[in-house]
């Protein structure tokens, strides 16, 4: 083979692995800008329930919801996200989880203890993985806790506007808001024992 063939062939694969890298890169940039948007809805999301703007808080879950799912999907197409991302993203979710559990429980749809419960373990978690130079990434029982936290609580906010007026709409929504209480019980006991195992394995000594 002609050298100036192997030389313009090393070229292109060059060309294309800087094409390859450049992709990852904004792929890892988005999951983290949407990691980092998700984390200012809490606000907004709590202002609107106080405010009775049901139906604006539930939309803002539902996005809050999505971008995790997003920006999780996003990480894994670069690769793997940052660690930056691995520490940030558990935070924003907890951000986001937080303020309508607060409302939940100060307005008595949830009970207050198993409020403080759930959010005493995630200040817990939190401060275990600022000690992780990994960022403690999510477990699997972690993950699935967070799906149904956020399944409960789109359906215990569903907005009693959206009964449509009917008697059997009325009562279609009483059954979500009770399908959510249902719900929140498996994602309590799943936080819980996810937590076990992050503090398990945060106490083992690491390999040499």
């Amino acid at each position: 083979m002609p050298a100036g063939e192997g030389l313009t062939g090393g070229e292109d694969w060059a060309d294309e692995s800087r094409i390859v890298m450049a992709e990852l890169i904004r792929a890892r940039q988005l999951a983290d800008g949407l990691t980092l948007g998700r984390a200012v809805l809490g606000l907004p999301l709590l202002l609107a329930l106080v405010n009775g703007a049901e139906a604006l808080a539930w939309l803002l879950l539902l996005l809050g919801g999505l971008s995790d799912a997003a920006d999780g999907w996003l990480a894994r197409r670069s690769g793997g996200g940052s660690i930056w991302g691995a520490r940030l993203d558990p935070l924003t979710d907890k951000i986001l989880i937080s303020a309508p559990l607060l409302w939940l429980g100060a307005t008595g749809l949830l009970p207050l203890w198993a409020v403080w419960l759930l959010l005493a373990r995630e200040l817990l978690i939190s401060g275990w993985r600022a000690g992780q130079g990994s960022g403690g990434p999510a477990s699997k029982a972690g993950k699935a806790k967070t799906i149904l936290q956020f399944a409960s609580l789109l359906l215990l906010l569903w907005p009693c506007d959206w009964g449509l007026g009917t008697p059997a709409a009325v009562g279609l929504v009483e059954w979500l808001h009770w399908a959510g209480f249902l719900l929140f019980w498996p994602s309590l006991l799943l936080a819980l024992t996810s937590a076990l195992g992050y503090l398990r394995t945060g106490s083992r000594p690491s390999s040499p």
